[in-house]
């Protein structure tokens, strides 16, 4: 099995999977190759290195073992600055009067790009609640490339059964782009569903520690990834080495630290449901949870991410987040650390006035891997 591990358990893959020993010096981590440009014995020969917009060692190394978690020797990733980085160069590949069915439920800041920015170039989308696919057939078109989702959702958690989408999607001739960041390859793999591009943000749970900034496209066709790579190339939006790096070094741990996520968040979910300030808790470890018989079937858990609506309304949830004292209040999620926000004025502020704004009353926390104990007494408290 050595250097060979596309066979091997997830856990030995997160590891090893494109992080030999170093050749030349035997050192165990991937080294950081902090370098811009690469010497070239004449011209055009070199050890497939130029240039460090288009390749770096470091940044090979990661791509190689996300393919690898996300699957195996088919699969072909490529890693990018951050997850707005990836998607914006992904989108590159469309042209003006091209169409997107995109999920009625998406980061705000995807939203933003199409909706603020891709529209200005003729890049068309329509929102589509992805749970409802007879109605939302009735939305696509013979230009619809790309069928757009998340799954769970950001924030409403809504679990969206990949491989009917893709049925339906490829049935139009369009591709479908799974946003997996909350979920990680570790609990689900849209790949084996008949997912075209997954697509992370490597800043959230594969890098896990709230200090590097990513993002990653995975494929199975290599035709789409080399396409995708001269747009890559073309466009720059790449990460550094060091950021590389740091990603790899936190997906070595991502399978013990997603059991302690999702294990956190299932003892807050039951304990908010329980609480008489919370109206309405949404988590796919939830039995409650409209969709958790299709989450126990299309993943492997139910992940750390959890969002919860307050009976008092924005007033309550903005106290809410006001007052925990282990739950930081801060954007972005993934990180061993707990993080609370508010969605509406912050990782979603640019729906404000759009047909998805936020409800005023939600809450979203990104459960850590703190004491469940000390995480269920600080948000005890912060409830009041």
């Amino acid at each position: 099995m050595k250097g060979d591990y596309n066979k091997a358990g997830f856990e030995t893959r997160a590891i090893h999977a494109g992080q030999p020993a170093d050749p030349q010096t035997g050192a165990v981590s991937v080294p950081i190759y902090q370098t811009s440009t690469y010497a070239q014995e004449e011209v055009g020969k070199h050890k497939g290195y130029e240039y460090s917009r288009t390749h770096n060692p470091t940044r090979t190394a990661l791509e190689l073992c996300v393919a690898s978690l996300e699957g195996g020797e088919n699969a072909h990733a490529l890693a990018f600055a951050s997850g707005l980085g990836a998607e914006t160069t992904l989108l590159l590949s469309l042209r003006s009067g091209d169409h997107v069915l995109l999920s009625d439920d998406v980061y705000g800041g995807t939203y933003r790009l199409f909706a603020k920015v891709l529209s200005q170039y003729g890049i068309q989308f329509d929102l589509a609640d992805l749970t409802d696919l007879e109605r939302a057939a009735g939305k696509m078109r013979t230009t619809t490339k790309l069928v757009w989702l998340e799954t769970p959702t950001n924030p409403w958690l809504k679990v969206i059964d990949i491989a009917s989408v893709a049925e339906m999607a490829h049935n139009a001739g369009s591709l479908l782009v799974v946003d997996n960041t909350f979920a990680s390859p570790y609990l689900q793999r849209p790949l084996e569903f008949g997912a075209d591009v997954v697509l992370h943000s490597s800043t959230k749970y594969l890098g896990g520690h709230s200090d590097a900034v990513g993002g990653l496209l995975v494929m199975r066709d290599k035709e789409l990834r080399d396409r995708i790579a001269f747009f890559q190339n073309a466009a720059g939006a790449v990460p550094g080495p060091f950021d590389s790096w740091l990603i790899m070094r936190g997906i070595k741990t991502l399978p013990i630290r997603m059991r302690a996520h999702q294990e956190n968040a299932l003892a807050i979910g039951h304990f908010l449901e329980q609480h008489p300030k919370v109206e309405q808790v949404m988590y796919p470890g939830l039995p409650s949870h409209p969709q958790h018989e299709l989450a126990k079937k299309q993943m492997n858990g139910f992940g750390g991410m959890l969002s919860f609506i307050t009976k008092g309304g924005e007033a309550e949830a903005r106290a809410i987040v006001a007052r925990t004292k282990i739950f930081t209040l801060a954007e972005s999620l993934g990180g061993v650390e707990s993080l609370i926000e508010y969605p509406g004025a912050m990782t979603h502020a640019s729906l404000a006035g759009s047909p998805i704004e936020m409800n005023p009353a939600l809450v979203r926390l990104s459960v850590g891997i703190e004491s469940t104990e000390d995480l269920l007494h600080d948000l005890e408290q912060a409830l009041g």
